[in-house]
């Protein structure tokens, strides 16, 4: 559920990139900034240029910032390898060990918010905080219609859109695109729960920032953050250590294009 930002990080450069093996793949990772780490996990078919370009310059100024290509994304190989969001968090474990990062802050956007959440359910020792946008923790997380979507979705509406543009521009071997698509759509079209009790028992603090008309059932995201701890009346009570943004008049794919926003609101937390 994403299309291309016209972001790019021509003005900023890493100050380290390569491979990182991880679960019998390799995964490619870009090194910013100096600070404490945090890690960045894109959203599906986006690679670190199009989903993070104009937030990481901002992000680098004060942290050093891990930007990672999941299984089959950009510079990453394609794998045969069974999708699976515990397998992909299980790669950040990976990518944070060959960097010897003990422990880092997280931030998702969309797919990659599933793989955070992910994350700090089987590593929360490994987790300061988290940020996830525009996310779910399950399938019910999406209102009908995206679901509905998910399950139509065929390779030849990707075709030749910026998504296959950007993925030719990096990617190994551009002859797996198809693959790729075929992997993540079956993903897609496959229902998930992460489990309301996992979520409830993350410790982190949590950032949830979602577009007013993103496709997420506000509903469901209510109840996310009540599982996090929020929902409460603050003054009358401890103010809790999670937070809630619903950014209004944005869509799925226009939120994560709201630098100064995204950028206050991450910034004021993890800091």
């Amino acid at each position: 559920m994403s299309t291309a930002s016209s972001s790019n990080t021509a003005s900023i450069t890493p100050t380290g990139s390569g491979y990182a093996p991880a679960n019998g793949i390799s995964v490619y990772y870009e090194v910013y900034g100096e600070g404490k780490p945090l890690v960045l996990l894109h959203g599906a078919y986006y690679t670190i240029e199009m989903n993070w370009g104009q937030l990481i310059p901002e992000l680098a100024k004060t942290r050093k910032v891990i930007a990672i290509e999941l299984q089959g994304h950009g510079h990453t190989p394609f794998s045969d390898r069974k999708l699976s969001r515990a397998t992909l968090a299980s790669d950040v474990a990976q990518v944070m060990d060959y960097l010897k990062i003990d422990r880092a802050d997280v931030a998702g956007y969309s797919f990659g918010g599933q793989v955070a959440y992910q994350f700090a359910i089987q590593s929360p020792e490994r987790l300061g905080k988290l940020v996830i946008i525009s996310s779910v923790h399950k399938s019910e997380g999406w209102l009908p219609a995206v679901t509905s979507v998910f399950k139509q979705m065929k390779p030849e509406h990707f075709a030749h859109s910026p998504l296959q543009t950007a993925y030719e521009a990096v990617a190994p071997d551009k002859t797996k695109w198809t693959s790729f698509v075929e992997q993540m759509i079956a993903s897609a079209g496959t229902p998930f729960d992460l489990g309301d009790d996992n979520i409830a028992g993350i410790m982190a603090p949590v950032l949830i920032i979602s577009g007013d008309n993103d496709g997420m059932d506000k509903v469901e995201l209510a109840k996310t953050y009540q599982l996090l701890g929020g929902n409460i009346a603050s003054g009358m009570q401890p103010i809790h250590k999670s937070q809630l943004a619903v950014v209004p008049n944005q869509s799925h794919t226009s939120l994560i294009n709201q630098t100064s926003v995204l950028f206050d609101y991450i910034d004021n937390f993890l800091q």
